[in-house]
């Protein structure tokens, strides 16, 4: 069983981050925030697909302003993503943002990172102090490691923010080397008792930024380090959330949807494996229920899988076994295997 480091507790709209709460997942729009209608959509098929927090980038106060009609039409709490412009955050804000994510060092002038600090506090608007290992201050001695840069630069934010009395902080240090990602987030995790949360930087698209995520989020979760989540993937945004919850699945600390159990075929499989796996993936697409699936193709490991999961298969020669909560149900052809799988599915 995994031990969460323990950290504060804060409130992002309707949604708990730290303390006790769930690792919750969330994802950036890919829309331009100006076009209101296009944003409004994709937070909308985010939300179907089980994002709980979504970034919107504000370039401008034309993208600030548009928040309040973006506001009013979503459920999922929005953070605002502010860069340099102190006003851009003052009219997030007053849109109706549920969080802001800045570096108060690039604002600028303290009276203006006072301004915004004390807009955030009364409002009880959390922010998130996040670090990139791309753009990091200047000034760093030189002789840190790019891990230890990246703890300096958030701990030097930290401070300004817990200066003015605010703590109602989130702190994200990412990169796209893992070990530098991991290594930065395991020397702050012992350092401050703010939630944490976790990504890789610029992964790239699915086929390898899928794999550079989930090693390095999925190392940091195992060590307990991690309150939310942020797969970053050049895909549309509904990938990302579908790689979080996989990766949450499989350390067993969130629930959410199917998860299929299909083995690698191999010159003992004597149905069509990969077709049959397909299918069912696709249907288990479309359904919320927790449910464990088997689909094994061979008398080696198949049984004993098919029985450990809440429905399963197990197949020979041209036909195969159905299996539900352990018990052999019936023996079906191949061409009727997979719709008598489905058929069981729906009826749990």
């Amino acid at each position: 069983m995994i031990m969460r480091r323990k950290s504060t507790e804060i409130r992002l709209g309707n949604i708990t981050i730290g303390g006790n709460a769930p690792v919750s997942v969330q994802s950036m729009t890919k829309t331009d925030t100006r076009n209101i209608p296009a944003t409004i959509s994709q937070i909308k098929e985010l939300e179907e697909c089980g994002c709980e927090i979504i970034r919107l980038a504000i370039p401008d106060m034309e993208a600030a302003t548009a928040l309040k009609s973006i506001r009013k039409e979503v459920r999922i709490p929005i953070v605002a993503d502010i860069h340099f412009d102190y006003r851009l955050a003052l009219a997030a804000l007053l849109a109706g943002a549920d969080g802001l994510r800045l570096n108060p060092g690039n604002i600028g002038d303290p009276e203006r990172v006072k301004a915004v600090v004390r807009a955030a506090k009364e409002r009880e608007i959390p922010i998130r102090i996040g670090v990139n290992a791309g753009s990091l201050p200047k000034d760093l001695p030189p002789e840190l490691t790019t891990a230890q840069k990246m703890v300096k630069a958030a701990m030097g934010h930290i401070k300004i923010l817990e200066a003015l009395d605010f703590s109602l902080i989130k702190v994200s240090l990412k990169a796209f080397d893992v070990p530098t990602t991991v290594e930065a987030y395991r020397q702050i995790a012992s350092l401050i008792p703010y939630p944490l949360h976790v990504g890789i930087t610029e992964t790239g698209t699915p086929k390898t930024g899928l794999v550079r995520s989930a090693v390095g989020i999925g190392n940091l979760l195992y060590m307990g380090i991690g309150d939310t989540i942020r797969v970053s993937l050049t895909s549309p945004p509904q990938e990302e959330v579908f790689a979080a919850y996989e990766i949450l699945k499989s350390l067993n600390l969130r629930q959410r949807g199917p998860v299929l159990v299909s083995c690698p075929t191999c010159s003992r499989t004597e149905v069509d494996i990969v077709g049959i796996a397909a299918r069912v993936q696709e249907a288990l697409n479309k359904i919320d229920k927790p449910i464990r699936v088997a689909v094994m193709g061979c008398a080696v490991n198949g049984p004993g899988e098919a029985k450990e999961a809440d429905l399963g298969i197990a197949c020979g020669k041209g036909q195969g076994l159905l299996f539900r909560k352990g018990e052999k149900i019936a023996s079906f052809p191949e061409d009727e295997l997979v719709n008598a799988l489905l058929r069981e599915i729906a009826s749990l």
